[in-house]
């Protein structure tokens, strides 16, 4: 409560000094804001590998209000929730996006959080379904620009569609992101029904060729390595015997290039930073997370990507003040979750973590059920391990007070070992968690129309994936991620203070002289605001 009066009263003083003729003229808005995130870059990439970074992460750190305590708040710490937090200051239990893709008990089907099956992909295969933000149930900081601003631009980039979708809002003018089987940009007939002009253009390049039959190399070598002519290539993009097979081309810094350059292509095609409102450019690297999965955050590669993503970055930068000016544009960074170590590497290295059987635990979860209630099939097709879907048709056919059938099911799962939590849909319907900071996560997870019916929360380092390493828990290693703002009124600095990734869309909103997105539970972050601005509402929150 105490949080949202402060709000109140620096969005008066705000609205105040901006729009009322008996203040100060209003500070100026920036030309362009330029949101980035890099997909699973934990916040201790920046302190592991910052004797590597050498320019677009070098000069945020060293430029930019970095806030080094910014953590996500909800507990399912995936990329579309990350993604759809991160400019509308909304929490998964008020936004609807509660993970990457659920179970919808209208249609009986997984959907993903984007998936729109009354739209068409344009760009790609023919008669394929296309996406759209409609399942997002709030707005952004883009849809509350266009809302005062018709001539402002908003357009979101990424390899992956919810990663482009979700920040950029309702209100988009564009959302593109790739498709591996059309190897080019697509989107969707819920913004166009053809492609523009420059997409075209760009798409026509073919740049993804360049990287077929390349080798992934380390851009920077240890002592042992630099000994040897050639060190040994990560993966290529051809399948050999040597060495291991990238895959696709998200899965190689080859993806987070195409990323990079097609940004470009959209500020040129789009003019952005150049009409007489501010823009709004989101951009979202997806290859680091395709690595991080495949390898860990203690492997080489990620390493290696990190350097790139500093020197790609880099590159950005310079491109974006050459055309807009980087003292028009506002940038901030962030990520849309962390990642686990590899439970192996800790295990080696006498840590805590290993790997939980899922199916097993599913199993357990379906035989108590028919053992007690009758045999049937009591859990319905789900998306992931934490939150089994119960079969309310046969509750019904039995009988059965769904609350009851749920601590038969929790039982279950609390019967395995490195089973920190179990909450039933009753538990959080009725906010019945433990008061922590982890039970506060969970609970701001919960959105009752698309949750299952229990949630299941591993101990620290325990997955459920039975390779690689994954993400998705309220633990630190997975909430605690970057925060950097760079902009011509921004002081240089580090803010050790603890603040909320909701923070950022309020912020930007006072920036860009906006109401804040409806579904907002972040606060003003006073230490990017313009001079005058910062200091009255730096005042208001002490």
């Amino acid at each position: 409560m105490a949080g949202k009066l402060r709000n109140l009263l620096f969005a008066f003083w705000a609205w105040a000094t901006w729009a009322s003729p008996m203040f100060a003229q209003a500070p100026e808005r920036p030309k362009l804001v330029v949101a980035i995130v890099v997909d699973q870059f934990r916040y201790d990439y920046l302190l592991r590998f910052r004797k590597d970074y050498t320019a677009g992460l070098a000069r945020l750190l060293e430029q930019g209000a970095v806030f080094s305590d910014a953590h996500y708040q909800h507990s399912y710490t995936v990329t579309a929730v990350g993604h759809s937090t991160f400019l509308s200051g909304a929490t998964p239990s008020v936004s609807g996006i509660i993970a990457n893709e659920w179970f919808d008990r209208e249609s009986g089907k997984i959907v993903t959080s984007v998936s729109d099956p009354t739209t068409k992909l344009i760009g790609g295969a023919p008669g394929a379904a296309g996406s759209s933000p409609r399942r997002m149930l709030v707005t952004t900081v883009g849809d509350e620009l266009k809302t005062v601003n018709a001539d402002s631009r908003v357009i979101g980039v990424s390899i992956k569609d919810r990663a482009a979708i979700l920040p950029s809002g309702h209100s988009a003018n564009g959302a593109y992101w790739y498709d591996d089987d059309a190897k080019q940009f697509v989107t969707s007939s819920y913004y166009s029904e053809e492609l523009p002009a420059w997409v075209k253009e760009w798409n026509a390049k073919k740049s993804y060729q360049r990287s077929v039959g390349a080798d992934w190399l380390p851009l920077l070598t240890n002592a042992a390595d630099a000994q040897s002519a050639r060190p040994a290539p990560y993966c290529t993009m051809t399948a050999g015997t040597k060495v291991p097979f990238c895959g696709t081309i998200e899965a190689t810094p080859w993806g987070n290039e195409l990323i990079e350059e097609f940004a470009e292509a959209a500020i040129a095609g789009e003019n952005l930073g150049g009409h007489a409102s501010p823009d709004i450019l989101t951009v979202s690297f997806s290859s680091n997370d395709y690595i991080g999965h495949k390898m860990g955050p203690d492997d080489p590669a990620v390493r290696d990507i990190s350097i790139r993503t500093d020197r790609l970055l880099g590159k950005f930068m310079d491109y974006i003040d050459q055309r807009v000016g980087l003292a028009n544009t506002l940038i901030v960074l962030t990520a849309d979750h962390g990642v686990a170590p590899v439970p192996e590497y800790n295990q080696k290295h006498h840590l805590p973590g290993g790997r939980l059987p899922g199916q097993q635990i599913r199993k357990a979860v379906s035989d108590a059920l028919s053992k007690r209630y009758g045999a049937g099939d009591w859990l319905m097709p789900n998306a992931a391990n934490i939150a089994p879907y119960l079969n309310y048709e046969l509750m019904r056919a039995h009988n059965l007070e769904p609350e009851q059938v749920e601590r038969t099911a929790a039982d279950a799962v609390r019967a395995f070992p490195h089973i920190a939590r179990v909450y039933t849909r009753h538990d959080l319907e009725l906010g019945l968690t433990q008061k922590d900071a982890v039970g506060d996560a969970i609970s701001r997870s919960y959105f009752g129309p698309r949750f299952g019916d229990l949630y299941i929360l591993q101990d620290p380092y325990y997955l459920f994936e039975q390779t690689g390493t994954s993400h998705g828990t309220p633990y630190d290693y997975d909430n605690h991620v970057p925060l950097i703002f760079l902009g011509r009124s921004i002081h240089a600095g580090t803010h050790t203070r603890r603040v909320a990734m909701n923070d950022v869309a309020p912020t930007l909103a006072a920036i860009l002289q906006v109401a804040p997105p409806g579904g907002s539970s972040g606060q003003i972050l006073p230490e990017v605001l313009p001079n005058d601005a910062g200091r009255a509402s730096a005042a208001v929150v002490r």
